[in-house]
């Protein structure tokens, strides 16, 4: 599978790496009690542990063999898209924006995308999943052309059962 483009323009919206100057931004997605509803985020014990978390996306987001970008609107990081689980055909993406940038098109700019990429690179099918009742990643994921697997997957997530909806599309 070929290396990842270092950024991807998507409208109005460019992917690229996480950057150093991103952390102010990155950790106000991280702490948002709306963004901890829908994007599956650990419980922090402070700072610290989120600073990790940001280094890790930081250094994922460059690393050539990770799918993972900032999501940047004019320079600033309002989102980010992340693989969680791949193999030679198949990825499936994770992907959060703030709030304060939600319901204008950035993050199906975003997918749309990033879609567009992965299929260039050689995967046959893109996934991603949403908690049930999560109505705007599902419009989002239906935007780009993804439609409904017929799969889901119950998980606990911050001491609640979540129900978990798989959408897909595939190369031509």
């Amino acid at each position: 599978m070929p290396n990842k483009p270092t950024t991807i323009s998507a409208g109005r919206v460019l992917l690229r790496p996480i950057e150093e100057g991103d952390r102010a931004d990155m950790l106000r997605i991280f702490t948002d009690d709306c963004v901890k509803k829908t994007y599956m985020l650990p419980d922090f014990d402070g700072v610290e542990a989120m600073d990790r978390l940001f280094c890790r996306f930081m250094a994922l987001s460059r690393d050539p063999a990770r799918f993972v970008y900032g999501v940047a609107l004019n320079g600033r990081l309002v989102g980010f898209l992340n693989e969680t689980v791949k193999d030679e055909a198949v990825i499936e993406l994770g992907y959060v924006i703030h709030p304060d940038w939600q319901n204008r098109g950035y993050m199906t700019e975003a997918l749309e995308a990033a879609i567009g990429t992965l299929f260039q690179m050689g995967y046959r099918a893109v996934r991603a999943a949403f908690f049930q009742g999560n109505i705007a990643s599902r419009r989002v994921m239906e935007k780009c052309g993804m439609t409904p697997t017929g799969e889901t997957e119950e998980i606990e997530y911050r001491g609640e059962k979540k129900i978990c909806v798989y959408y897909e599309i595939k190369v031509g």
